[in-house]
């Protein structure tokens, strides 16, 4: 999901004096804090969002059955939620929802205690994507949304007459990729009196920041050194130690 780099190469790249690389990177600094500063500001506008009223009786399926979207707040009053590409006939989720969801685990036993709870949501029934998630060793919740409109309401799944057009309605309807399905984040918050609210969403590269080892590998002076959609390197984290070249979901970047 992210813009195709230049072609890395390392052999002729600048070597100066300590004096000369401290200069440079007192420049890059300037940078680094414009961008922080940015950066808060536009998380203040992002929590300043007005609010819509989620009015629609969703319905999901989890490993104990039917839910509710209640449920999927687990007791706390914000609830994050990953739209997980896994269509219908699946047996495997996309490699890039995969490598977002390797970096869930780690990070809820933190954010959790901040009163936020954090559901993967998929279109195909639940049992075809169980084995799955065992195998890929995740505990967070990924629950179905079989038989609502729950992904086409969110703007990551989309009807055989939108593909066909080529004018996918996907990231607000400024990145239409002729998939059926794309990836995302959706943010609810309930009330004490049980209402639930959207509050915010996020598509393509908005899901960047979400993506720790890619931040990692943004420190490095090769980076991310790829075609544009991860498939470069990118796999399933039980596949890097074979030769399988694993697919890439869509490509999408913003």
């Amino acid at each position: 999901m992210s813009p195709p780099d230049p072609e890395v190469d390392l052999s002729n790249h600048p070597v100066v004096s300590e004096e000369e690389w401290l200069a440079a990177r007192k420049e890059l600094l300037k940078k680094e804090k414009e961008f922080t500063h940015l950066r808060d500001r536009i998380a203040a506008e992002r929590r300043a969002l007005p609010w819509v009223k989620v009015t629609k009786d969703y319905r999901f399926e989890g490993p104990d059955g039917p839910l509710g979207f209640d449920d999927l707040f687990q007791g706390k009053s914000q609830l994050i939620i990953q739209h997980f590409m896994f269509s219908p006939g699946d047996t495997e989720g996309c490699v890039g929802c995969s490598h977002s969801a390797d970096h869930v685990d780690a990070a809820r036993q933190h954010f959790q205690q901040k009163d936020i709870a954090f559901a993967a949501v998929s279109l195909a029934p639940y049992v075809e994507f169980a084995p799955f998630k065992k195998r890929m060793g995740w505990h967070f919740l990924w629950v179905s949304s079989a038989g609502s409109s729950f992904n086409y309401d969110y703007g990551v799944s989309f009807t055989p007459e939108q593909t066909a057009t080529g004018k996918t309605p996907y990231n607000y309807g400024t990145s239409p990729y002729p998939f059926s399905e794309l990836p995302g984040v959706s943010v609810f918050y309930q009330n004490e009196a049980g209402e639930v609210f959207h509050t915010y969403s996020t598509y393509a590269r908005g899901l960047d920041p979400l993506l720790g080892s890619y931040q990692f590998v943004d420190l490095t002076p090769m980076g991310r050194n790829e075609s544009g959609d991860g498939r470069d390197w990118l796999r399933y984290h039980d596949e890097y130690d074979n030769d399988t070249e694993t697919v890439g979901c869509c490509g999408a970047s913003k």
